[in-house]
């Protein structure tokens, strides 16, 4: 969706006006929001999602009413589907705003057999790791079977609008 704030120097805008291909394309979105899973180049476990605004808005302290009131419920039911999906009993929702000034929050399932080195904040050593090469990131293959489930989930029973 292009919205009217677009900036076409942001590559979140380009990502929800489908100007940029996602893996997986975009797994749900309604009006204010899209979910899409990283690229299994940067994915360092399978069901590494964002979660972005439609329109170019920093973060929570810039959202209108609207986003403000639907925020919530609509993470809850994206993090518990992504709880369901992938077996993971947790997701950890991390959001900085220093890459791209346009509202993105990591939805990342921590799995049971995730190393503990990798768990809570290690997660961004293992993210770091994967993007270096030092660790394989996932494959497209395990990025497209995670965002089909997903994506038959969620149209099952969408988040709340």
């Amino acid at each position: 969706m292009k919205h009217d704030s677009y900036d076409a120097s942001c590559s979140i805008c380009e990502a929800s006006a489908g100007d940029v291909s996602i893996p997986g394309e975009v797994i749900w979105e309604d009006k204010h929001w899209f979910v899409r899973h990283l690229p299994s180049s940067e994915a360092a476990v399978a069901g590494w999602l964002l979660f972005c605004t439609h329109r170019h808005v920093q973060g929570p302290a810039h959202f209108n009413d609207e986003e403000a009131t639907a925020f919530g419920p609509v993470l809850r039911h994206i993090s518990r589907t992504l709880e369901d999906v992938t077996g993971a009993p947790r997701v950890y929702l991390v959001a900085f705003g220093e890459s791209y000034p346009h509202m993105h929050a990591h939805l990342i399932p921590r799995y049971s057999d995730l190393s503990p080195e990798y768990t809570a904040f290690g997660v961004a050593d293992l993210a770091r790791a994967v993007k270096s090469g030092a660790e394989p990131g996932v494959s497209e293959e395990d990025v497209l079977a995670v965002t089909a489930k997903l994506q038959e989930a969620l149209k099952a029973d969408p988040p709340p609008s």
